[in-house]
């Protein structure tokens, strides 16, 4: 006779699939509960630094080029054609040397013609002065005869006197004396009247004429400074930079008045314009040091004109230089300056991350202590120079970061270097 089983088949089989069910549904809340693992990068794309303690300089950058600070500029007086060009740029050249040669007929002819009424003018007052002065002595002439003739009546009127006393001459007579005598004694002082205005008149008539000789004298000197200034000189020693405003100035070719015909600099004496950004501005003042970078050498010079306005948004910042700069040192050379603003004695500082500002909070890798994972801190950045920037806070000196671009890794908290 049969014996019944303890525990059928189909009993079993339920309690090992309720295990498997209980067993995956285990496993599977242990694997939600990892961590995805950190992504790899390149070690070599991994660009590191290690935050130190001590001075830091803060700095600010600004490109320029090294400017003459005498420049001689020449422009034309007057319009005319170039026929001659003497002096080729880069040419050193002293005072009065002879750079170019003009030509125009109109300036000639407006000197003849000046000239011709300078002459006109100077004979007409070595006439005036000889009719006036004749008109004058015919004057004083004039007078003089009255004047004998009125003492020779006041004579004859004495004598009447005496014979009409005595009854000696007739009344008419008498009479007719005295009136000749009043007439004279008028018709002389109308005559010394006319000669003191005609006297009187002389001087501001030949003044007059005399002015006029100086205006046309002073236009003939015009007329001559123009035409000698078609002879284009250097007005003191220096290098010749370019002829014409654009440096291509040639023969035959038309120049206006007042445009720029040649430019002479002196090159021992340069200083450097840097254009500044705008919002980095406010950091600069006069006197503060700056380093020139001539990419053959730094040039040591100091701060000594900020412009007012902003141009393209940068500020030109004028620094001056020693007078001995080194002999790659020239004019319209491409520079790169620091202005250094401030000196740091004692602070935490690395190099500065690419899109690190002054004053910000950004986030940064850090090696761990096993050199191969980094991990996501949050630093607070101070001072911001060119290379370098101040840590506030986040990191401590020792600290290894990574200081390239890893903004694809912005998801992440962690990497792992290979």
């Amino acid at each position: 006779m049969d014996k019944p089983r303890a525990n059928p088949p189909k009993k079993r089989g339920k309690l090992y699939l309720a295990m498997g069910i209980v067993g995956a549904v285990v496993i599977t809340l242990g694997l939600s509960q990892l961590k995805p693992a950190p992504p790899s990068v390149e070690s070599e794309l991994a660009w590191r630094d290690t935050v130190e303690r001590g001075p830091m300089v803060k700095q600010i950058r600004g490109p320029g080029t090294l400017v003459p600070e005498r420049i001689q500029l020449i422009s034309a007086v007057t319009s005319g054609r170039v026929v001659e060009r003497l002096v080729e740029p880069g040419t050193t050249v002293e005072a009065n040397t002879v750079l170019l040669r003009l030509e125009n007929p109109d300036v000639e002819l407006q000197l003849l013609d000046s000239q011709r009424q300078l002459t006109s003018a100077r004979s007409d007052l070595i006439n005036l002065t000889s009719s006036l002065e004749s008109n004058r002595l015919l004057q004083a002439g004039a007078v003089a005869q009255i004047e004998s003739q009125y003492r020779e009546a006041a004579r004859k009127d004495s004598v009447n006197e005496e014979l009409f006393a005595k009854q000696l001459i007739q009344r008419n007579q008498y009479m007719t004396d005295k009136d000749n005598l009043a007439q004279l004694k008028e018709r002389l002082g109308f005559e010394r009247e006319r000669l003191k205005v005609q006297t009187g008149t002389i001087d501001s008539q030949l003044a007059a004429q005399r002015e006029q000789v100086d205006r046309l004298q002073q236009i003939v000197a015009f007329r001559q400074q123009q035409l000698q200034s078609m002879t284009v000189t250097a007005k003191a020693a220096g290098v010749l930079q370019r002829l014409g405003p654009d440096g291509n100035l040639e023969v035959g070719q038309y120049v206006l008045s007042g445009q720029e015909l040649a430019r002479v600099v002196q090159p021992g004496k340069l200083k450097a314009v840097l254009r500044v950004p705008e919002t980095q501005i406010v950091e600069v003042t006069i006197g503060q040091e700056a380093e020139i970078d001539t990419r053959n050498g730094i040039i040591t010079g100091r701060v000594v004109r900020i412009d007012p306005a902003a141009q393209t948004g940068t500020v030109g910042v004028d620094v001056s230089l020693p007078d001995d700069l080194p002999a790659s040192a020239r004019p319209d050379l491409s520079v790169d300056g620091r202005i250094i603003v401030d000196r740091l004695p004692d602070v935490l500082h690395v190099s500065r991350q690419q899109y690190a500002n002054a004053n910000s909070t950004i986030g940064l890798f850090k090696l761990e202590p096993d050199g191969k994972t980094a991990v996501r801190v949050s630093v607070q950045i101070g001072a911001a120079s060119v290379n370098e920037m101040e840590i506030k806070g986040g990191l401590n000196a020792g600290d290894i970061v990574i200081l390239s671009d890893m903004s694809q890794w912005d998801s992440y908290d962690r990497i792992r270097l290979k």
